[in-house]
Parts: structure tokens; C-alpha cells; sequence
């Protein structure tokens, strides 16, 4: 197991959608590869204009123009995927990202676990 499967404490989801990557240095439209309630990876066939350590926005749209809005900083880039770690969330994203995290659990225990681990985080 390598040092970052070990680390890692939150889910990663599955989840194939496109999504807008927005930062001082421009944005761009990227593919969404996997989410947890800790941060996102994307892939982008292109260069971002962003460097690792630099602050950006992720909006992820869902059905009736739901969004998502995830305050984040690149953490890692190894082309073409860049790792995100998510920063304190409006209430309304973080509601939607638990749930959208809850529907593919699909067990509210593991859920459960993961707001304790995600506070715990931020203390």
C-alpha cells in the first residue's frame, strides 16, 4: 500500500462530469475523474493555468442547475490529473457534496465516519 492510500481517510467517488476550474491565472472547462467531502481530481487533455500550491474554485453543476462550489488548492499535478484539496465550503455546496457523497456510499454509517474524520480534520 503506498504512503498515499495509507493517508487517506475520506472516499474517493467516482464521478464522471464535466466542471469549470477558475483562478487568478484564468480558468478552464476540466473533466471531474473522482470526489470525496476532502477535495476532487480532474483531468485536463491541456495545461492548466494554475501551479501547485495555487488557490482555485471548482464548480461542479449538477441536475437543476445545482452548484457546487468547492474553494480548493492544487495539491498535486502529475499530467494530465490535478488533485485538489477542498477549503472551507458555503453551506449550501457542502449540503450538496454530503449528499451527492451519501447516494454512492450507500451506507449512512460510512458517511457518518467520514463528517466525523472531516471535522476532526479541521480542528
Amino acid at each position: 500500500m503506498n504512503n498515499n492510500t495509507e493517508r487517506r481517510r475520506f472516499t474517493r467517488i467516482p464521478f464522471d462530469a464535466e466542471c469549470e476550474l477558475h483562478s487568478d491565472k484564468g480558468g478552464a472547462v476540466v473533466q471531474l475523474i473522482d470526489i470525496s467531502l476532502r477535495g476532487a481530481l480532474v483531468e485536463s487533455e491541456q495545461a492548466l493555468p494554475i501551479t501547485q500550491g495555487d488557490s482555485a474554485q471548482l464548480h461542479l453543476y449538477l441536475a437543476n442547475d445545482i452548484l457546487i462550489n468547492i474553494p480548493s488548492t492544487l495539491t498535486h499535478i502529475e499530467a494530465p490529473y490535478y488533485g485538489f484539496t477542498a477549503e472551507e465550503m458555503d453551506i449550501d455546496s457542502i449540503t450538496h457534496l454530503r449528499r451527492l457523497v451519501e447516494l454512492n456510499l450507500g451506507d449512512e454509517s460510512l458517511l457518518e465516519r467520514e463528517l466525523e474524520q472531516l471535522i476532526d480534520a479541521d480542528q
